[in-house]
């Protein structure tokens, strides 16, 4: 203990880093008190905390240092982790059968409007391809986020909500492989051999899920909640690096982790991880807005205003179609195209895969950065208003028939 404090002191660095780090805490969750009094959710509030104090405001967080930046990175995998702990394997499969046909949807409504924006801008395959991702994919995180906020959990609209989020995950299994061929220019062999295992590795683990969760629930003692805290989020954060270092998605084998517990194991780890989620996740959400330079963002802002509504419209047909297999309520089928709405951390990351890319413009990034902090501003903002929609929908006079 003793060498540990020296060596905090002979370090000028740390106490400036606690600081600053420290501050940054205590108002985010100033900021969440605040939410919770509005009754909406947080996670707008720290998109714009992150711009305010960020690259483009007035810059008083070091983004040079590696804390944030690891902490917010942990904040996706626990984000996932939480998700895949919801489900077992059989009711991925389950509804994914249920909502294939919404799925079908949500793909073909949302991935279209960016492949054909990007093409028309001139940015060629790489661009068409990955724009048609960014618009594609719903955040998982903000969804989780907003459901928690809002306490609709229970919602029938929900479920439906998650398989779709379910099936996107799933499809970014292969994409994001695909999408780093196409941006790296690595060759066809290695790249399908990237997307191949990245197919096979899912399968695999739904299929231990379906038919061997009885036996992986048995290494586990739930009497011993700190003890599965620490392996579970262990096995995640270790699952993610491995997934790293075979170019598979860190975030989606996280999300593979939690889908490998079910029953009473899964719902200790999610009882024991859910603080620290919402810490690491509020981390991640300020990070996103600390690394948007808000200088580059009015060169592209007019398309990416056009781009966010016509696909914030499209997600809400996604959420109609799917809501609809469950409940014939508007105000619900709203609730779902709402929560759909908001873009964040794959989009995010599919934005650094094109960063590192020499294939696409600068403002593909000013593109893509100011149409995520546009959806996942307006996605918690819809969610809290759309019941009051669906109400005065329902509610309106109607024609009596003569």
């Amino acid at each position: 203990m003793e060498t540990l404090v020296r060596a905090a002191a002979s370090d000028p660095a740390l106490p400036a880093l606690f600081l600053e780090f420290g501050s940054m805490l205590l108002v985010l969750g100033l900021l969440a008190m605040l939410a919770r009094k509005w009754d909406i959710s947080a996670v707008p509030f720290y998109l714009v905390a992150g711009l305010i104090f960020g690259q483009g405001g007035f810059n008083v967080i070091d983004q040079t240092d590696t804390l944030v930046p690891t902490l917010a990175e942990l904040g996706v995998i626990l984000l996932l982790l939480l998700l895949g702990l919801e489900y077992s394997g059989r009711e991925i499969v389950d509804t994914a059968r249920q909502q294939s046909k919404s799925g079908a949807v949500d793909f073909l409504a949302n991935f279209t409007p960016g492949a054909l924006f990007g093409w028309f801008l001139g940015w060629g395959l790489a661009g068409s391809v990955a724009l048609g991702g960014v618009t594609y994919i719903s955040s998982s995180g903000i969804v989780a986020q907003v459901v928690r906020d809002l306490r609709w959990r229970r919602n029938p609209e929900t479920k439906p909500v998650v398989s779709i989020l379910v099936i996107e995950d799933l499809v970014m299994a292969p994409y994001l492989p695909i999408l780093t061929v196409i941006l790296t220019g690595t060759g066809l062999f290695a790249g399908l051999i990237s997307v191949g295992v990245a197919l096979i590795v899912v399968a695999i683990v739904i299929v231990i899920s379906i038919r061997r969760s009885g036996t992986i629930q048995k290494l586990f003692n739930a009497t011993e909640p700190v003890g599965v805290l620490l392996v579970v989020f262990g096995a995640a954060v270790a699952a993610a690096g491995l997934a790293g270092f075979v170019d598979f998605s860190p975030p989606v084998a996280a999300f593979l982790v939690g889908l490998l517990l079910t029953g009473e194991i899964a719902e200790v780890a999610r009882r024991r991880l859910d603080p620290l989620r919402e810490l690491l996740a509020a981390i991640f959400f300020v990070y996103f807005g600390l690394n948007t330079d808000l200088s580059e963002i009015p060169s592209m802002l007019i398309p990416a205003i056009i781009l966010a509504i016509l696909t914030i419209g499209t997600k809400f047909l996604t959420g109609w179609i799917a809501a609809r297999t469950v409940t014939t309520s508007t105000i619900s089928r709203l609730r779902a195209g709402a929560l759909l709405s908001a873009r964040g951390e794959f989009s995010v990351i599919i934005a650094g895969l094109a960063a590192t890319s020499t294939l696409l413009p600068s403002d593909f990034q000013a593109l893509v950065a100011g149409y995520i902090l546009i959806t996942a501003t307006a996605g918690p903002i819809l969610a809290r208003f759309a019941e009051q929609v669906g109400w005065w929908w329902d509610q309106r006079p109607r024609a009596v028939p003569s």
